[in-house]
Order: C-alpha cells, then structure tokens, then sequence
C-alpha cells in the first residue's frame, strides 16, 4: 500500500538544530481536475520511455540527457506515489532504476564523466536513487550510492561549492544546489555524510545571497534571479538552516519573480516548489495554488488519454523535461516524498 510520508521524525538529520514554525500542513489538497491532470501526464512519461529504461530530453531534434532526464523522470513518479513494482507504474520505475544503476561505473561515476556539465547528471542522478534507496533500502543499491556520495564529497572545493566536473574546481549555486540535495537524500536513508562538508555548503550558498534583491546570484557578487534564488533557498532548507533569516527573504523574492517569462523558469520551479513547501503554513498554502493555475490551464492532450507541457522557455530540453517537473510539483500534496520534509 503506497502511504504519505508526512514526516521525518524517524530519520537523521543533516542539523543539530531542530527546525521550528512554519511546518507542513495538510491545507493544500489536489483537487478533482489537478488529479486527472497528475494522471493523464504519468501516462505521458510511461509512454515514452525508451526500452533499455532511460527517458530523453530534446535539444533541437535529438534525443539528449538520458541520466538525467531519467531521474527527473523517477522523482515526478515517486511524487505520485509510485515505487519500483508498486503502483500503476511500477514496472517502469523499476526499469529507470535499472538503466540508473547500470550506468554507473566502478569509480562512482554516472554517465559521461566528460561532459561539460557532468555534475548536473550526477548529482540529479544520486537525488532520485537515494530517494528510491530510503523508500525500499535495497541492498543492491546502497553499495553503488556510497560511491555517488563519495565522488560528491571529494569534489567540494574550498569555498564548499561544486562546478561541472567530479573534481574540485570553481563553483556555482545551480551545481552546487543538486550535490548538497543529494546529500541530504542520502543522510535522510541512513548513509554517513561528513558534517564539515554540510557546513561549508551553508558558507558558499550564503556568499551568493544579493543584500540588494533579497535573492541569489549563480556565483558571489553577480546578478540575482528566479531559478538561482530557488536553488539557494532550498540549498539551505535541506542543508537545515530552516530558520536562516535569507530563506525568508528569498521565499519572497520568489513570490515577487514568479512568472513564466523568466529564464530557467522550469528549472527554477524544481526547486522553488520544495522550498516553499518546506516552509509550509501560509507560504505553501499561497504558492501551491499560484503553480496550480498557472500550469493546469496550460495542460496538453496527447492519444490514448495522454497529457503533457510543451517545451518551457529558457532552454528547457523538451516537453518530457517540462511534463515531469510540472507532475512533481502538482504531486506535491500527496507527501510521498521524505526529501521534501523538514
């Protein structure tokens, strides 16, 4: 029986201070519409699932980012409750699972460790399979995710940021938010996360906050925006710093910025939405509804009962990219995702 996780009560923590006001409440429901959307767009992504396991975005006119596709895939499907061979679509979560584990190498590496943006893959890669590791403790993929974790940790650099490459390099927030939310996943199920690479996470997220804006920049003393803010607001949520006065402040920002013309609007909303519900009360209960109408309206119709977003603005690579950030979001109410508690 798949049941909401409302708490993390039972599981470690990544602060020794506990969070305060502000919690999860039940106020915000999905309601009838939402659900038939929720529906109709989990049968889009099944759909469209390549047969070795992987989803793929769309750059241009090629099919692109099977790893990380994949896992944006994975989390949007544990959002609406469904866990390797349990629910409506188990069957395809066990087989992203799979490809996930499969494309790992014995270094700990996933995907291509030349790519351009390689910590992007890997770090949105380790965020769904702790996920799936703390819902169903697999003794097969705990071993593999230790190695996730330890590539993550030696390639932190001094300032407590990450860039591009598994090695230590320079840093910026939209890097550096995926490694410290998957560092949280993986405490959350049970696996050793070195305190000191916490804390100096917390220092370079601070570094990019913009005292003019109330947001973040990508990197220290640039230009604030949307997608950059979210990252960071969320970067210091799960790193435990529910009650740093700039989560505040960039919760409002924002609620300020939200709009869809935005650059990297899609992105941004992966992790905006976390954020928000994270501090919850009011905040969740205001922003929930503002995602709600703003993307139900927008909703497509495909064949056989189908639904799906088209391709966002800003960069986003493809409407299976857009289609599974969007079902998380709406699937939030649901509480099936422990990463998301405080």
């Amino acid at each position: 029986m798949l049941r909401p996780l409302l708490t993390l009560a039972l599981l470690p923590t990544l602060a020794l201070a506990e969070p305060s006001a502000g919690r999860l409440t039940d106020s915000v429901k999905i309601d009838p519409r939402t659900e038939q959307v929720i529906k109709g767009t989990l049968k889009y992504l099944a759909a469209n699932q390549s047969e070795n396991g992987a989803w793929l975005g769309i750059e241009g006119q090629e099919k692109q980012y099977p790893i990380a596709m994949t896992a944006y895939t994975l989390m949007a499907m544990l959002a609406a409750g469904q866990l390797p061979d349990e629910g409506e679509y188990g069957k395809n979560v066990s087989a992203g699972l799979r490809y996930l584990l499969d494309s790992i190498d014995d270094d700990g590496l996933i995907g291509e460790r030349n790519s351009g943006q390689y910590m992007y893959f890997h770090g949105v890669a380790t965020i769904a399979l702790a996920e799936i590791y703390g819902q169903t403790q697999s003794t097969t993929l705990r071993p593999k995710l230790e190695k996730l974790i330890k590539v993550i940790v030696s390639s932190q650099n001094d300032k407590g940021g990450w860039r591009y490459k598994p090695y230590v390099s320079d840093a910026d927030i939209s890097v550096t938010v995926l490694q410290v939310v998957a560092l949280r996943a993986a405490k959350n199920g049970g696996l050793k996360v070195p305190q000191k690479t916490i804390d100096n996470a917390i220092e370079y997220v601070r570094s990019c906050y913009h005292q003019g804006s109330g947001g973040f920049s990508y990197q220290p003393n640039q230009e604030d925006g949307f997608a950059r803010t979210a990252a960071a607001v969320y970067s210091l949520q799960v790193c435990g710093q529910y009650d740093d006065p700039k989560v505040k402040t960039g919760s409002e920002y924002l609620f300020k910025k939200f709009n869809d013309n935005e650059r990297w609007f899609t992105y941004g909303m992966f992790y905006a939405a976390p954020a928000q519900y994270m501090i919850g009360g009011k905040v969740w209960e205001e922003w929930y509804p503002k995602c709600r109408d703003l993307l139900v309206p927008k909703i497509k119709d495909g064949p056989d009962g189908q639904m799906y977003w088209e391709t966002a603005q800003g960069g986003a690579p493809g409407p299976l990219y857009t289609t599974a950030v969007y079902t998380m979001i709406l699937a939030m109410p649901n509480h099936y995702v422990p990463l998301y508690q405080r």
